[in-house]
């Protein structure tokens, strides 16, 4: 076959690829769209794709690749990057007392709106770490999620006297994720500026993390269909694939739900979360709702008492969380096996259409059987 052929068939095949490319890309998602996009403007060095790490005393801190936002990205939706995090080289015991992340102009290296953060994930691999303690029976019960910041509520510190113990070598997976609601025509390089607070003190209160999020059910054979009462019946999920669950009787329930306009109020047991077997006292609570929420509250249904209630600001004439409230308290609240409990969430969508909600806690409960084997041994 002669040269020139050769090479036309070539152009024509590298001009199929890229048109087959292009259709494909088009018919992502948008948090898809962005997950594409992120990945090869890091992978062929288009922008920064590393992170930067600084450790001064009593802080972790670590500077994300270069984020660009050049679209609407809702929640959930925008250009992510994770780290793996190892707090020092040694075994030395550590406690994590505090979170925080700032979003960070690319070119002027100066602070900017908290509108470009979406959230900031900590996990923990649980294999490693429950059994570092020998809780080997801790391993696989609930998903290894520390807490997570989020838009509103982008710093958190536990009362003080408490903190979450671990091995300064033990691995912290960080997340985290851009936002942007509002800015239509927009091109921003962005960076996340995450720090970790923690302390070398032997004679803090150990806290563990449960997660307990808002479950609503929906027709798994129809699950865009409207509900009947969009407040408290069948809800309608955001998709299907992620945030999507079973309820262990064979009905499909969502995290992560459509809410209509106007006001309505959401509420979910969460017994099965928190999987209490005698009492537990919790101290703090980390919030994570999406805009609309106006708020948020622990609510024991056997006493017909509020546990706690998380106010939420929105912007005023925008979309977005300025503030959540979140829980904090040396002395601590009760919670008993022998008692339900439920998260209810009230929301106002004061937009002109649809939009979408979650409704999560990061719970942190004093770890008394962890207290004794910290008492007990020799890893302090």
């Amino acid at each position: 076959m002669a040269k020139p052929k050769i090479l036309k068939i070539t152009l024509l095949l590298i001009v199929l690829s890229l048109a087959g490319g292009v259709i494909w890309y088009t018919q992502l998602s948008n948090r898809h769209k962005a997950i594409v996009k992120t990945t090869f403007l890091h992978k062929t060095g288009l922008v920064d794709s590393d992170w930067k790490i600084e450790k001064a005393n009593k802080e972790y801190k670590m500077l994300s690749p270069t984020f660009i936002v050049d679209n609407i990205y809702k929640s959930m939706e925008g250009p992510k990057a994770t780290n793996t995090v190892m707090l020092s080289q040694d075994s030395t015991l550590l406690w994590i007392t505090g979170f925080k992340v700032v979003a960070q102009d690319v070119d002027t290296e100066k602070r900017i709106t908290n509108d470009f953060i979406c959230h900031m994930n900590v996990d923990i691999n649980d294999a490693k770490y429950y059994s570092h303690f020998g809780l080997e029976n801790r391993i696989g019960k609930q998903y290894p999620r520390l807490t997570s910041l989020s838009h509103g509520m982008e710093s958190f510190e536990f009362p003080k006297g408490f903190g979450i113990p671990m091995k300064g070598n033990d691995l912290l997976f960080v997340t985290t994720q851009t936002l942007n609601h509002n800015l239509k025509e927009v091109y921003k390089k962005v960076k996340h500026k995450v720090t970790i607070n923690y302390q070398d003190k032997p004679s803090l209160f150990p806290l563990m993390s449960k997660t307990a999020f808002i479950m609503l059910p929906y027709d798994q054979y129809d699950p865009y269909k409207s509900p009947t009462d969009p407040g408290t019946d069948f809800c309608i999920p955001v998709e299907t694939k992620n945030h999507s669950y079973e309820d262990g009787k064979g009905n499909k329930v969502s995290g992560h739900w459509v809410i209509p306009k106007g006001k309505n109020t959401y509420r979910s047991d969460i017994n099965h979360q928190l999987e209490i077997k005698d009492s537990l006292r919790l101290h703090a609570a980390a919030i994570h709702v999406h805009p609309f929420a106006t708020r948020i509250m622990l609510y024991n249904k056997t006493s017909k008492k509020l546990v706690f209630v998380s106010k939420i600001t929105n912007h005023k004439n925008s979309i977005g969380l300025t503030n959540i409230e979140n829980f904090s308290s040396t002395e601590g609240k009760w919670l008993y096996a022998n008692q339900e409990y439920e998260i209810i969430l009230d929301v106002n969508n004061t937009s002109s259409e649809n939009q979408d909600m979650m409704g999560s806690m990061f719970l942190f409960f004093y770890d008394s059987e962890m207290d004794e084997i910290l008492k007990n041994s020799v890893i302090q």
